[in-house]
């Protein structure tokens, strides 16, 4: 039995990135991607499991890593405010945007981890 496989479109979405930042992880080595007889990018489902493991942690300079549960999001205009629970009674709140927290579908009880580095907080699933 053949190996599952995720087109890229499939792959970008899965890992809640653009499709632009999927082909730059391609060509940085960040991501092992292969072609299609029709010379498509495709991604194996065990890769999409392995960038999404703690392995992206390597990926990142931040020192402050925090997995943990999505608790709230408040949508409020352009903005929104987004709380995930770390550990009881550890919590980050972040501000990102709209368009942020659509593109990641985030939702309260989903896994998330948020890295904070200087003043600027990433939301990750």
């Amino acid at each position: 039995m053949a190996e599952r496989t995720l087109t890229a479109s499939e792959a970008a979405a899965a890992l809640g990135i653009s499709l632009d930042t999927l082909r730059r992880w391609d060509r940085q080595g960040r991501i092992k991607v292969t072609r299609d007889a029709r010379n498509r990018r495709v991604v194996k489902a065990k890769e999409i499991e392995r960038v999404r493991g703690d392995e992206t942690v390597a990926y990142l300079s931040a020192r402050n890593y925090f997995k943990g549960t999505v608790t709230s999001v408040e949508v409020d205009g352009l903005m929104a405010q987004v709380e995930i629970a770390v550990s009881d009674p550890v919590r980050v709140v972040a501000l990102v945007t709209r368009e942020a927290v659509e593109d990641l579908g985030l939702k309260e009880g989903m896994r998330a981890a948020a890295v904070v580095k200087s003043t600027n907080v990433m939301v990750q699933l």
